[in-house]
């Protein structure tokens, strides 16, 4: 039977991708070791919004515990598992996977690999942030624009400078244009 005190209670986390999957294996195995409440849900991973787990990290109090039945339930990347574990750890609480014993932050080898989890997710962090200033560098020197689309042609712009100059105003080309005031207002801030 889990204990009432709400320091020493066991959480449990569910999660399911899609709702062609049930919940049911995953459940019951929370359940033995007496998890209570399980919070559960059905939404991919990959979202960063996830009710059910901001709620548990809400819930969370110093000497509790959360448990999975396995660490993909909880995160998608090493990155993203480090992050709710150290909201976990940062809680005071403790983290486990049933299916990964490694995966437990009451032991020292748990808390060991999560540290390296850390690191790793650090290197990950990192790799992606050299890649994609890569990439922007590459699709620059072949002349590629970055960002969002701009509205009107370059001749559109060179044309509403122009006209800007003898006197339209802002409103006038913003509606001839069929673009809003800001866009036009933006051209005449880049040729300054």
């Amino acid at each position: 039977m889990p204990e009432k005190n709400p320091q020493n209670r066991r959480l449990g986390y569910a999660r399911v991708s899609t709702n062609g999957q049930t919940l049911d294996v995953q459940l019951a195995a929370l359940k033995a070791p007496g998890c209570a409440p399980i919070f559960r849900e059905k939404v991919t991973g990959a979202r960063a919004d996830r009710r059910q787990l901001l709620r548990m990290l809400k819930a969370l109090a110093p000497s509790g515990l959360v448990t999975v039945t396995r660490i993909d339930r909880l995160a998608r990347s090493i990155f993203d598992l480090f992050e709710i574990v150290k909201q976990i750890r940062d809680a005071k609480a403790q983290f486990r996977s049933l299916a990964e014993p490694w995966a437990d932050t009451a032991t020292s080898t748990g808390r060991l690999m999560i540290a390296v989890l850390g690191g790793l997710a650090d290197v990950e962090r990192d790799l992606i942030r050299t890649r994609t200033a890569e990439g922007r560098e590459r699709a620059k020197a072949r002349g590629q624009h970055m960002g969002r689309p701009t509205k009107l042609t370059p001749q559109q712009q060179k044309e509403a400078r122009r006209r800007r100059a003898k006197g339209a105003t802002l409103k006038e080309l913003a509606k001839s244009y069929n673009v809003g005031r800001a866009t036009i207002s933006r051209l005449a801030a880049l040729e300054g």
